[in-house]
């Protein structure tokens, strides 16, 4: 997958947009929902494509697992895990929901989320205490303006407010990124609390590879970490990157789907045998995308690295929030700037008496993404939160202070729109 350049990168910003395939009328304020694959990063993908069809039985057969091999010693070396500790899987609710079903559930234990927990996990956490074993679900809430002092000491209290007993398993699902809002979390901190009071931690690193700087898993020692490498790292879709501790592999007795060397715990001649092996291949699937990490790290250090894009990313992201905040007359959500990376809130000129429903959303999807009444298309994510609306804007290295001005003037146009919607709804 080597990458081909011609000369140095041009300034970051609206000069950044060659680099990729979006339609010229649309601004994209929402890179964080599903990533954004660069087109060098993407001829890299659809050559390695060809060769795979070229002989697909060598590809699966033979070719592969060195490829595979090669991706988890870059992708650990980059996240500061060893190497025996480090699989690929397709997205992160994939790698979760494979942890989460590996643990044997009983009745009196318990699962920890949070009010800020995705959407998906906190549908998996409702699953499994529908199913066999029936574990407890407790949610610590976070609401804004808060720190993460507060946030560590909160968390610390309602951990041990929990019913303890021998025998029990906690396990507790920690963003290190959420969602909604887009905010940084003290997930080390909070992993420390876990590892005093004996509670398993599992990181949702959705967001954190690509945007989250010096990520250190040696150092954090979390239990388990799974993260979106086509989010923010420029991989293809799907690809994630998933860290099980050691000490845990048998805890992780098989892949999902289960591969064709698995073997039994008792015939096992050590905890972690055949971990590393069950996600080379589990099943056929479109190899590329988890391959794309030598692309997507090549492109990145083309850029010129992990801090270039860091920086520009959040500083665009503190000024742009702020200038949106400033054009509509309201505020940003992390006035402090500790949760703020590359994705920030701002509050919208919508009455809190307008609740959240699939409508809503249907409404703001309609007018942002496929408008009737401009050329223009835009993205940014929106939210309820607190009594209060909001937008999520993912800052990237083709973003400009211009597209948070065209964000706003449509964002003032549309929450209009809506509540003009909702009255004529209303009188019907």
């Amino acid at each position: 997958m080597k990458l081909e350049f011609d000369g140095s990168p041009p300034p970051f910003g609206h000069a950044m947009l060659k680099y990729f395939a979006f339609d010229p009328d649309y601004v994209n304020l929402n890179h964080g929902s599903y990533g954004s694959l660069p087109l060098p990063v993407l001829a890299a993908c659809n050559k390695l494509t060809l060769r795979v069809e070229s002989n697909p039985d060598l590809f699966v057969r033979v070719d592969q697992t060195a490829l595979i091999t090669k991706c988890r010693a870059q992708i650990a070396e980059f996240v500061g895990a060893e190497m025996n500790e480090i699989v690929l899987v397709r997205n992160t609710s994939h790698g979760i929901n494979t942890i989460m079903r590996s643990f044997e559930w009983n009745a009196g234990d318990i699962i920890v989320t949070c009010s800020t927990t995705y959407d998906a996990m906190a549908g998996l956490v409702r699953f499994l205490h529908d199913s066999a074993g029936h574990p407890a679900v407790s949610t610590f809430v976070i609401q804004w303006p808060t720190s993460h002092v507060a946030i560590v000491a909160g968390y610390r209290a309602h951990l041990q407010s929990l019913p303890r007993h021998p025998g029990q398993k906690v396990v507790a699902i920690i963003d290190s990124i959420t969602s909604v809002p887009g905010a940084l979390m003290p997930w080390q901190a909070l992993v420390q609390v876990c590892r005093e009071l004996d509670v398993y931690s599992l990181i949702d690193g959705a967001h954190s590879i690509g945007q989250e700087p010096n990520i250190n898993l040696g150092k954090a020692n979390p239990d388990f970490w799974v993260s979106n490498g086509h989010k923010w790292l420029y991989c293809q879709r799907g690809c994630a990157i998933m860290f099980v501790a050691e000490r845990n592999q048998a805890i992780v007795k098989s892949s999902f789907p289960t591969s064709k060397v698995y073997k039994s715990p008792a015939d096992r001649a050590f905890p972690g045998e055949t971990f590393i092996e069950q996600y080379n291949w589990n099943g056929t699937i479109n190899f590329v995308p988890p391959l794309s990490i030598t692309a997507a790290l090549e492109f990145r250090e083309w850029l010129g690295g992990e801090d270039a894009i860091n920086n520009y990313c959040h500083n665009m992201a503190v000024r742009g929030g702020a200038h949106l905040a400033s054009l509509l007359g309201t505020r940003v959500m992390d006035e402090t700037g500790e949760f703020t990376l590359s994705m920030v809130n701002v509050q919208i000129p919508l009455p809190p008496s307008v609740q959240p429903s699939e409508a809503i959303n249907s409404l703001f999807n309609q007018k942002l993404l496929a408008p009737t009444n401009r050329k223009t298309k835009i993205s940014a994510g929106v939210f309820y939160h607190n009594n209060a609306w909001w937008t999520r804007c993912s800052a990237q290295i083709w973003t400009e202070l211009a597209d948070f001005e065209l964000l706003g003037n449509v964002l003032q146009e549309v929450c209009r729109e809506v509540v003009d919607e909702l009255q004529a709804i209303a009188k019907l």
